[in-house]
């Protein structure tokens, strides 16, 4: 009988969350219908979704940072049809592709100071490879990271996740430590035990979109190597433009050992992630040929994926899409400001290109404060919630809450957005803030559908 993809996806149309729930993570759907997000997405061009009823959503979410050049971009697409029609010999074990080192060359020229790369399949892979290598190089086993980070949820990169509700019931991890983000004592007091291997620090955070002090980068540099530890610069979500550099620790003077990225590296269509460092850790690991496969995956540096890595990154530099990251974000920060003169609720924006965080805070009005009391009662984090909701429903623009228990939204949309997308987020913030101000209506109606659904959970 042979194979028709397009058959068997007719034949389950409209069945996503029924299949989902009876066959993957239930609490997916759940959530989803919960909250009003379970829509029926048929394509996605450029910053936008469409459903199946042909609306349009802005996507400030890019899933997760994934999308720096927009969905279904013709170059990327045209590199996936050309590797396709090549018919490499992928994945024999025993051979050297040249697609490979190509990326890995076109990489290493982002990154002065780094000598090699080791491909993988993921951001929590980059991690985990970055882990072993640095405690191999040095000889030490703790690994330092800093208060709500996030590095991934595999065992290794577990260990150095600042997030509690990820590790509860996950243990014993690694040998870590958790220090307050840019706590530069806090860093040498660690330092001091004479065990550490590395620190790995997203230079802005995804859960919070927070970022260390100016400068803190380079002094824990320099503080780590004069203890015999390493840097690690975690990219995966910051990486590729996003900051308005193409790698985020770039806004500083500091060269890392290690740095991991992935997410947009795939452009969107084939996972891939990369951990890049020195000839001299790199060689500590691979350092005879005995050990040639001492760390190894075997979907390492897949064809496929090498295409969508080399397209990615000849698309982020032919269209200009770290200048524009660094051009429209300080445009939406700038329109974000002006609302949050406006409005008492928001408590701050802070960022860099566009990975913006806005955090909202107690409202001053009396019917406003009185449901900000009920929703914080009921858990932190609902307020910022009744927000992404409100602009999904009303304005068809997909956002998240940047972290569980925190009153903050971030925004990741792709590197592409201009001044229409910027003014469409900041008139439907406007529509909703006014709305939340006034403590009543529909937005705090469906507040309370989030605290029973607190109360439950």
């Amino acid at each position: 009988m042979g194979f028709d993809l397009n058959a068997e996806l007719a034949a389950v149309r409209g069945q996503g969350y029924d299949l989902h729930s009876r066959y993957q993570n239930p609490q997916l759907p759940r959530t989803l219908h919960t909250i009003g997000f379970d829509k029926d997405y048929v394509r996605g061009d450029g910053a936008y979704l469409y459903d199946s009823e042909g609306n349009a959503y802005a996507d400030f979410l890019a899933g997760f940072g994934v999308f720096a050049a927009g969905r279904s971009h013709p170059v990327i697409k045209k590199a996936l049809h050309d590797a396709l029609d090549a018919d490499f010999a992928a994945w024999t074990q025993f051979d050297c592709q040249p697609i490979s080192g190509l990326l890995a060359q076109r990489l290493l020229a982002k990154t002065p100071g780094l000598d090699r790369v080791f491909f993988c399949n993921s951001g929590t892979e980059a991690v985990e490879s970055a882990l072993k290598f640095a405690r191999h190089s040095t000889g030490h086993g703790r690994i330092i990271y800093a208060r709500h980070a996030f590095h991934g949820l595999t065992t290794g990169s577990l260990s150095v996740n600042g997030a509690e509700e990820f590790r509860r019931g996950f243990g014993p991890l690694l040998p870590d430590a958790q220090i307050p983000l840019g706590d530069l004592d806090a860093l040498a007091a660690e330092l001091r035990r004479g065990d550490v291997a590395a620190m790995i620090i997203e230079p802005v955070q995804g859960h919070g979109v927070m970022m260390p002090p100016a400068g803190f980068l380079g002094e824990a540099s320099a503080l780590l190597h004069k203890h015999g530890a390493l840097l690690i610069c975690d990219e995966v979500q910051s990486g590729f433009g996003r900051t308005g550099k193409f790698f985020a620790y770039q806004h500083e003077d500091v060269r890392p050992d290690i740095v991991t990225v992935a997410k947009a590296l795939s452009g969107g269509y084939v996972p891939v992630g990369a951990m890049l460092t020195t000839d001299k850790i790199f060689g500590s690991v691979y350092s005879s040929m005995d050990r040639v496969m001492v760390h190894s995956t075997t979907f390492k540096a897949g064809p496929l994926a090498m295409a969508a890595g080399l397209a990615a990154l000849a698309v982020i530099e032919d269209e200009g899409l770290v200048e524009n990251a660094a051009r429209t974000g300080e445009s939406l920060r700038a329109g974000l400001a002006a609302l949050a003169d406006r409005f008492d609720l928001i408590a701050d924006v802070r960022g860099r290109g566009l990975m913006i965080g806005i955090e909202f805070g107690k409202p001053s009005g009396v019917k406003a404060r009185a449901g900000w009391a009920m929703l914080q009662k009921a858990r932190v984090g609902l307020f910022a919630q009744m927000v992404v909701v409100a602009l999904f429903q009303r304005h068809r623009i997909l956002t998240q809450v940047s972290g569980d228990h925190m009153e903050v939204i971030k925004l990741i949309p792709p590197l592409i957005i201009g001044d229409a997308e910027v003014k469409l987020f900041t008139d439907s913030l406007t529509d909703v803030l006014e709305d939340a101000s006034k403590g009543s209506g529909l937005m705090w109606d469906f507040g309370r559908t989030l605290i029973k659904q607190a109360v439950r959970s």
